[in-house]
C-alpha cells in the first residue's frame, strides 16, 4: 500500500478540548512563587524598567478604550497615587515582572496621568475582547484583589489582618492567623439521554437565554456528586454519579470559582424545576444544540465562548 492510500484511510485525530483551551484559562504566565515572600527582589522588580503593571478597580481591570488590551504601565505606575493591594501575578515569557494594582474607589481617572488612556470595564465585558493571556491575568488578579476587599479582618480573632507574600496571603498581627485566598468548586453539567441534553434558565436571565445547570459543591461531596445532587434539586432528573463524566475547569472570578465541566448520563426525564433555582428547564435535541451554538436556533441563544457552559455543550453537540 502507497502512503497517499493509507493517509486516506487513517482514521482523522480530532482536537480534544482540555481546560488549557477555555477562555480564562489558557496562556497562563509564569506565577514565579519563589519570588513571594523575598521583599528586596518585590521592590526591585517593581522599579525595573521591564515590569508590566495593569490596574483594577472595584473589580474592573483599565482596559484601552478599543476594548483589545489591557492598558499597561512600566515602573511609572508608581506616581499615581491612590493605590490599596498590590499583587505579584509572575513573570512573561521575556522574564518581566508582572503585577496587579488595586486602586482605591476614590480614584478618578480624570485628571490623573492616565487620563484618555482607557476605562475600568466591566470583568465580563472585557474578558471577551482581551487576548487569551490578559484575560487570564485579569481574571487572577480580579479573583485576588476582590478576596483582599472583603477579607480585611481576621476571621479568628477579628483584628484588621495584612497582605503578605505578594498578595497571596494575609497575617493577623494580632494573632499570627494566616489566610490564604479560597476558590469555591463549581459542578456545572450537561445532562444528557440518548441524542438530548437538558438546559435551564432562571428568570432574571435575558429572553432566549439558556444553560447548563451547576450548584455549589458543598463539604464531603465529590464533583460528581454534587453535579447529580443539584440536577435533581433543580429539576428533579435523577443520576448516577458514577456515571459522570469529567471534561474541563475554568477559573471563574465572580467571585472566585472554579467551574468544573461535567457531562451527566440522566436515568430520568421527566422534568421538575425548582422555582427558586429555575424558572424552567427543557430537553433540545443534538441538533438543536449545533442550531444553538450556530446562533440559528429560533428561541434559544447559548453562554457566550468565554463561558465554559459554553464549551461543554459544543463538546457534546459535536459528537457522533
Amino acid at each position: 500500500m502507497d502512503i497517499l492510500s493509507a493517509s486516506a484511510i487513517a482514521p482523522r485525530i480530532e482536537h480534544v478540548t482540555t481546560s488549557n483551551d477555555i477562555p480564562l484559562a489558557s496562556h497562563p504566565v509564569n506565577r514565579a512563587a519563589h519570588h513571594r515572600t523575598d521583599e528586596d527582589w518585590l521592590e526591585s522588580a517593581k522599579a525595573n524598567e521591564s515590569v508590566l503593571v495593569f490596574l483594577m478597580q472595584k473589580g474592573q481591570p483599565l482596559v484601552q478604550m478599543s476594548g483589545q488590551n489591557l492598558v499597561w504601565l512600566g515602573p511609572e505606575f508608581a506616581r499615581i497615587g491612590a493605590m490599596d493591594e498590590s499583587v505579584f501575578l509572575g513573570l512573561d515569557k521575556a522574564g518581566s515582572p508582572i503585577f496587579a494594582v488595586n486602586m482605591n474607589p476614590g480614584f478618578k481617572l480624570e485628571g490623573s496621568l492616565l487620563q484618555g488612556s482607557g476605562e475600568f470595564t466591566d470583568m465580563r465585558a472585557a474578558a471577551g475582547g482581551l487576548a487569551p493571556m490578559e484575560a487570564n491575568l485579569a481574571a487572577t488578579a480580579r479573583s485576588l484583589l476582590e478576596w483582599h476587599r472583603s477579607h480585611r479582618f481576621c476571621s479568628k480573632c477579628g483584628a484588621q489582618s495584612e497582605p503578605a507574600e505578594a498578595g497571596w496571603k494575609r497575617i493577623c498581627p494580632s494573632c499570627g492567623a494566616e489566610h490564604f485566598p479560597r476558590t469555591d468548586p463549581v459542578a456545572i453539567m450537561l445532562a444528557v439521554k440518548d441524542d438530548k441534553c437538558l438546559l435551564g434558565r432562571q428568570a432574571s436571565w435575558p429572553a432566549g437565554f439558556w444553560s447548563a445547570l451547576a450548584g455549589f459543591v458543598e463539604p464531603g461531596e465529590t464533583v460528581e456528586q454534587a453535579a447529580t445532587r443539584e440536577l435533581e434539586e433543580e429539576a428533579g432528573i435523577k443520576a448516577d454519579p458514577a456515571k459522570a463524566e469529567y471534561l474541563f475547569c475554568q477559573p471563574w472570578p465572580f467571585p472566585s470559582s472554579l467551574m468544573v465541566g461535567i457531562i451527566v448520563e440522566a436515568e430520568t426525564t421527566e422534568v421538575s424545576v425548582e422555582q427558586d433555582e429555575l424558572e424552567a428547564a427543557r430537553w433540545i435535541t443534538r441538533e438543536e444544540a449545533r442550531q444553538v451554538l450556530a446562533g440559528t436556533h429560533p428561541d434559544i441563544y447559548a453562554p457566550p465562548p468565554m463561558a465554559v457552559a459554553h464549551h461543554i455543550l459544543k463538546t457534546w453537540a459535536e459528537r457522533d
